[in-house]
C-alpha cells in the first residue's frame, strides 16, 4: 500500500469551515472568494468566467490553474461544484468520530464541498512538498444543482485538459463511468374558467386534464436503465373556479438513447390524448382544451471505456493506495455530462457523502481520505 502525504486533519478542517458558508445555487460568491484565497495561496491564478451573468447569479465559475512543475506531465481538471441544495443556510456540522453530520435542521453540504476540500488538500500537498505534477486545471463551478447550468456555461476551448476527474458522487469505491441522458419536459395546460358552484359545465378543467393525463403515464422506475418523474405542477387561481391553466414540468432518463426517446414521446402522448377527451359546447360553439410543450435535452450520456487513460490511471492508483475502485453506472447526471459533451474525458469519483439532499446528509472521513489518496496519487503520476 502506498498512501500520500496528505494533511487529512487539515482537508477534514478545511471541510468543517467551508460547509458553514452558505452557498445555495445562485448565491456562491461567499464560498467563491474563500477558494480564491485559498487557491492563489498556493500559487494558483484564479478567474472567474460569466457563467453568474448568464443564470443571474452572484458570481461565475472559478478557474484556477497550478502550473506544472514537470512540463513533461500532460494537464489534468480536477471538478467541483461549490452550490449546495436547500435547506442549506446555517449550517451547523457535527463531527462524531468517522462522521461529520448536519444537525438534523439543514443538509450537510458534502455534496459537493467534500470534493473541494479533497482538490484544495491536494494542491497544498503538491505545493508544500514540492512534488512533480503536470498543469492542474480546477473547475468549480456554480449551479450544478439548478440544473449543470454552471458548466453549461463554462467555456472549455479555455482549458488546456483533455481528461480530469469530477468528485461529486456518494460511495468512494466506485468510479462512474456511466450515466444516462436527460430529457425535460414542460406542459402547459389550457382549460376554460367558470363558477366552479355556478355553472361548471361552462368550464374546462386544466387540472383534470393534466391529473388524467398524469395517470396515463409510467412513472418512477421504467427498467434497470430508464426513469421518469414528473415534479412540479402548478396551477389553479381559487377554489371556486375552474382551472384554466395548469404548469406540469417532467424529466425522463435513460443509459438508451432509444429508450429515452420512446418514454418521452410516452408522455407527450399521455398529454395529447388527455386533451382531445375534453371539450364543451358553449352557444353553439365547440371549445377543447389544449396543451404547449416544450422538450429539450437537458444532457447527453456517459459512456467510458475502461480503457480511457484516465479511467486506467484511476484504477491503477487506486491498486497501488491499497483500494478497491470498481467502475460503475449511476442514474444521476452531474458536471461530468457535460465536460465529456464538451469533449473532456471525465468520470464521476465518489467522495464518501451519503443521504444527500435531506437533512440526514452525512460524510464518511474514511471514505474523504480514500479519495483523496486516490486522486493525489493520480495527479502525481499522470
Amino acid at each position: 500500500m502506498s498512501l500520500s502525504p496528505l494533511n487529512i486533519e487539515r482537508m477534514t478542517e478545511h471541510f468543517l469551515e467551508i460547509v458553514q458558508i452558505d452557498s445555495i445555487s445562485k448565491k456562491e460568491r461567499a464560498i467563491a472568494l474563500k477558494l480564491q484565497q485559498d487557491l492563489e495561496a498556493l500559487g494558483a491564478t484564479v478567474i472567474f468566467d460569466h457563467a453568474g451573468e448568464a443564470v443571474g447569479g452572484e458570481i461565475g465559475n472559478l478557474i484556477a490553474r497550478l502550473p506544472a512543475n514537470d512540463p513533461e506531465r500532460q494537464p489534468i481538471l480536477l471538478s467541483a461544484h461549490m452550490d449546495t441544495v436547500v435547506p442549506g443556510e446555517g449550517v451547523k456540522p457535527i463531527r462524531d468520530g468517522d462522521v461529520i453530520r448536519s444537525d438534523g435542521t439543514t443538509i450537510l453540504g458534502g455534496d459537493d464541498k467534500s470534493g473541494i476540500s479533497i482538490i484544495v488538500e491536494i494542491l497544498r500537498t503538491l505545493t508544500e512538498k514540492n512534488i512533480a505534477h503536470g498543469e492542474i486545471e480546477v473547475v468549480l463551478t456554480i449551479c450544478e444543482e439548478f440544473g449543470l447550468v454552471g458548466a453549461k456555461h463554462l467555456d472549455t476551448s479555455q482549458l488546456h485538459s483533455k481528461s480530469g476527474i469530477v468528485l461529486d458522487c456518494d460511495h468512494a469505491h466506485f468510479l462512474f463511468t456511466r450515466a444516462p441522458a436527460s430529457d425535460r419536459l414542460e406542459f402547459t395546460v389550457h382549460g376554460l374558467e367558470a363558477h366552479a358552484g355556478l355553472c361548471p359545465e361552462r368550464g374546462i378543467s386544466a387540472i383534470q386534464i393534466a391529473s388524467d393525463a398524469i395517470s396515463r403515464m409510467s412513472l418512477g422506475r421504467i427498467d434497470d436503465e430508464t426513469t421518469a418523474n414528473v415534479g412540479i405542477i402548478q396551477g389553479g387561481a381559487a377554489v371556486n373556479i375552474v382551472p384554466k391553466m395548469v404548469f406540469v414540468r417532467a424529466e425522463a432518463r435513460s443509459h438508451s438513447q432509444k429508450k429515452l426517446a420512446a418514454q418521452t414521446q410516452h408522455m407527450r402522448s399521455c398529454f395529447q390524448e388527455a386533451v382531445e377527451k375534453y371539450s364543451i359546447e358553449i352557444d353553439g360553439k365547440r371549445i377543447t382544451g389544449k396543451v404547449e410543450e416544450k422538450i429539450w435535452r437537458d444532457y447527453n450520456p456517459i459512456n467510458l471505456p475502461q480503457s480511457a487513460p484516465i479511467v486506467d490511471a484511476v484504477l491503477n492508483a487506486a491498486k497501488r493506495c491499497g483500494y478497491n475502485v470498481q467502475t460503475n453506472a449511476t442514474g444521476g447526471g452531474c458536471d461530468a455530462n457535460i465536460f465529456n459533451e464538451k469533449g473532456i474525458t471525465v468520470p464521476n469519483l465518489g467522495t464518501g457523502m451519503h443521504q444527500i439532499h435531506t437533512v440526514r446528509e452525512w460524510v464518511s472521513l474514511s471514505e474523504m481520505t480514500q479519495t483523496a489518496h486516490v486522486v493525489f496519487e493520480v495527479v502525481k503520476t499522470f
